[in-house]
């Protein structure tokens, strides 16, 4: 990441169709055709249920995606176990468990993703998968700022609503940027798994390969496996916004809407989402149903700025503040060395309860404020670019 990249026209990332062409770029299909017609007619089938327009098939990519950040994951644990680094029987919500637990994760779908990337011929490797758009560090610390800032009106809503009591501040002297330092780093590195996963690759991927009936097909699935199985903390969140999509994405598919695959993919991604959110302890519908909308809002982050850096600045700082500086329960867990105290008062429909404050029907409306300043701030951005553009055009 360089602060002194160039300027870059915000329009040519930001169009929803640009992983599509990006990896029709990288591996052009008329650099296979041939190759592919010279051969048998039994490994011609071989090749074409492998390869599509665009190199390896999405399907073939994910699942070597997950083998490969599976091996990954296991043997760098196994160093970590090894190192003492890791304790899988730990009780408590801590620093230290948090931020190598995590770094375990981002070092298995880094190193998944580098060989994938290899493997596709992506430019840029990693960065291939949604983080190559313009102003990067830009974006990100806009991220931050506007993570921290709707957090922060989502505790002051609850505040005012008296829903929330805080007490005495936990830390002093040293302890309280040590904690922050700490607490900075390992909310840093969950961003940059779960947005790693879901907004850059998973995102990616899926929207040079899928379709609407693909995307219902894996949307009714988790939420059939959800209802049968029964077991899952706030499952009806991720059913509410699997129904939520629905409509859109056949409207889309039936108008056969230009880069409508994107939005088919951040149905799937943002349902995904909701569901691995499902297995942390103290969750309920409407904390299942912020994880699951808050990645849609990720999605749209990376359609108007033309990378994820937003997003992983937003989760980041999100995060950091709900969990150090105000001491709130995240998906039912209060950290180890937090700043501020506080606790859920009230009505749980209001409090969030065991869940926190993203279990609160207020953080529907930083979500939305969220939204709307994405669209409002950089969807104004990129019409002026256009605009500007254009208006070069005409002159010349």
């Amino acid at each position: 990441m360089n602060p002194t990249d160039p300027e870059v026209p915000e329009t040519q990332p930001a169009q929803p169709e640009a992983p599509v062409a990006q990896a029709a770029h990288d591996i052009p299909p008329a650099a296979i055709s041939p190759a592919v017609e010279s051969q048998p007619a039994e490994t011609r089938f071989l090749l074409w249920v492998l390869l599509g327009k665009q190199g390896l098939r999405a399907g073939w990519s994910i699942a070597l995606f997950v083998v490969l950040t599976a091996l990954f994951i296991a043997f760098v644990g196994a160093v970590f176990l090894k190192l003492h680094l890791i304790d899988t029987n730990a009780q408590h919500f801590t620093a230290q468990s948090v931020l190598f637990g995590e770094l375990l994760q981002v070092l298995g779908i880094a190193g998944a993703a580098a060989i994938v990337a290899l493997i596709e011929r992506r430019r840029g490797n990693l960065l291939a998968f949604n983080l190559m758009g313009p102003h990067r560090v830009l974006r990100f610390v806009e991220g931050l700022v506007a993570g921290f800032a709707a957090l922060s009106l989502l505790i002051g809503g609850l505040a005012w609503g008296h829903w929330i009591t805080f007490g005495p501040i936990a830390l002093s002297g040293a302890q309280i940027f040590k904690f922050a330092a700490l607490w900075g780093v390992a909310f840093l590195l969950v961003g940059c798994m779960e947005e790693g996963t879901f907004r850059c690759y998973l995102q990616f991927t899926l929207t040079r390969g899928i379709n609407f009936w693909w995307a219902l097909g894996i949307v009714g699935l988790v939420c059939a496996d959800l209802l049968l199985r029964g077991t899952a903390n706030g499952i009806w969140g991720v059913c509410i916004i699997a129904l939520l999509g629905l409509v859109p994405c056949l409207l889309l598919h039936l108008n056969k809407v230009e880069g409508s695959n994107f939005w088919q993919a951040a149905w799937v991604t943002s349902t995904l989402f909701g569901l691995v959110h499902t297995g942390n302890k103290g969750e309920n519908w409407i904390g299942i149903f912020a994880a699951a909308a808050i990645g849609f809002v990720f999605v749209v982050s990376i359609r108007v700025t033309g990378s994820a850096w937003w997003a992983i600045g937003c989760h980041a700082a999100w995060d950091w503040g709900l969990t150090y500086f105000y001491g709130a329960a995240d998906s039912g867990n209060v950290a180890t060395g937090h700043y501020l105290t506080s606790s859920p008062t009230g009505d749980v429909f209001w409090s969030g309860g065991s869940d926190g404050p993203e279990g609160s029907l207020l953080v529907i409306g930083a979500i939305l404020l969220l939204l709307v300043l994405l669209l409002v701030v950089y969807g104004r951005r990129k019409q002026a670019v256009i605009a500007a553009s254009t208006s070069e055009l005409a002159a010349g």
